[in-house]
């Protein structure tokens, strides 16, 4: 396999078994620290994803921290168009246990061909007593877009979440937490 023009490493397909990935962070850039507050529960988390027409996306997955879930009763991840209309969801992982600092993955209930270039949104969303700490880029600072038409990074939408994904990313508030995702 060759790697995709818009991955940085060359030896892309070596790392990875021969798959093909797109993430928010470059996985091997930048500093990640394990985020408490990422998560709020019942609360859809987005972030944005950069992705190529033609990608094929069936998985999302975020890496968990120190902080497994406590008592989880739905999990599911979403995901969304640049305009933030779901494309689809993964099934209710429901009391599923999330362990500590490992990969959470979901499969999407139907993969989705990527019909044009853009910004695509990964929404992750879990209801617990405890919800499980995320690998995460801090920005200090919940940006907004500073230019006109600029993606943002990752906001918050929706409050009592349970089963379903929303069919819209409404009312969305950005946050400085950016949690490393992986759409594949």
């Amino acid at each position: 396999m060759t790697a995709h023009p818009d991955q940085l490493d060359a030896n892309v397909a070596l790392w990875n078994g021969d798959r093909l990935y797109r993430e928010n962070i470059p996985g091997r850039l930048g500093v990640k620290t394990d985020e408490a507050a990422a998560l709020t529960t019942a609360v859809m988390l987005s972030i944005g994803v950069p992705l190529a027409s033609g990608d094929l996306i069936s998985k999302i997955t975020v890496m968990v921290g120190a902080t497994a879930a406590g008592t989880p009763v739905n999990q599911w991840a979403a995901l969304y168009t640049p305009g933030g209309v779901l494309m689809t969801q993964s099934v209710d992982g429901t009391n599923t246990a999330i362990p500590a600092t490992t990969p959470l993955t979901f499969v999407l209930a139907a993969p989705q061909l990527i019909p044009a270039a853009g910004i695509y949104y990964a929404g992750v969303m879990v209801k617990a007593t405890t919800v499980p700490s995320l690998m995460a880029q801090n920005t200090g600072l919940a940006w907004g877009a500073i230019l006109t038409g600029q993606a943002i990074r990752a906001q918050t939408s929706g409050s009592a979440l349970t089963g379903t994904a929303p069919a819209t990313i409404a009312s969305p508030t950005t946050v400085a937490k950016v949690p490393y995702v992986v759409l594949s």
